[in-house]
């Protein structure tokens, strides 16, 4: 596929333009188009390298809702489980990789679609276990959200408080993920350039995200996603 970077470029485009709009769904989008495009083994640390960008610039806007005693245990029980999740990507087939990721990302999306809530999740059991169930699934996919953004929800977060929270174990998630893809040799060259040759469409889209952010209601958009990505579950499944 002579002009497969410019699919990557497109759907990294549409992964931080989400991000940059609801908050979340960065590793949701593209894990669940670029294994199309450019493998599982290639996608997933792709995604990792950019999501440190993404990540970065609305960390930075988000700064002042942060609070790092809500997340601190999320994200120490993350790092635990992200070689974990490395490990088992190295060794289990690919075709197997790809089921379980769609059930991942169409089993989250119908949970929010549906607008389910769990009981409160107060506790440092519910902060630790929904860590490492995260960590484990970054380092293996990169999708390391839906756990967090379920316990987000169990404890109420206000929406500010939601968004820099998860920007905030997002980036930390990310950047071991991407140290240990370093380590283990995932990030080639070749994932080095598809990151470089995507970065203008990464910029447009944290852009493009960001001044709608003003215009369009998250809730809607947010709904608009959650339909698509159980139609992209569904055909990772399938």
């Amino acid at each position: 596929m002579a002009n497969y970077p410019l699919f990557v470029a497109a759907i990294l485009f549409l992964a931080a333009f989400t991000q940059s709009l609801s908050g979340f769904g960065l590793a949701l989008v593209s894990m669940a188009l670029l294994p199309h495009v450019v493998g599982i083994q290639m996608a997933t640390p792709l995604v990792a390298v950019a999501a440190i960008a993404i990540e970065g610039v609305l960390l930075l806007r988000y700064r002042q809702a942060l609070n790092v005693h809500a997340i601190w245990r999320v994200v120490l029980a993350s790092v635990v489980g992200i070689p974990v999740g490395i490990v088992w990507l190295r060794y289990l087939d690919e075709r197997i990789v790809l089921i379980v990721l769609g059930v991942v990302i169409a089993g989250y999306a119908l949970y929010a679609l549906l607008g389910l809530r769990l009981p409160s999740m107060q506790g440092s059991l519910w902060a630790y276990f929904t860590g490492f169930l995260g960590g484990m699934l970054g380092g293996a996919y990169n999708t390391s959200g839906p756990p967090v953004i379920v316990y987000a929800d169990g404890n109420r977060w206000e929406p500010s408080e939601f968004k820099s929270n998860l920007q905030g174990f997002f980036i930390i998630n990310s950047f071991v993920v991407m140290v240990s893809h370093l380590v283990v040799g995932n990030i080639t060259p070749e994932v080095w350039r598809l990151f470089v040759v995507s970065l203008p469409a990464i910029g447009l889209g944290l852009l493009a995200g960001m001044t709608l952010d003003r215009w369009v209601k998250p809730a809607v958009f947010r709904r608009i996603v959650q339909i698509l990505l159980i139609l992209m579950g569904l055909r990772l499944i399938f």
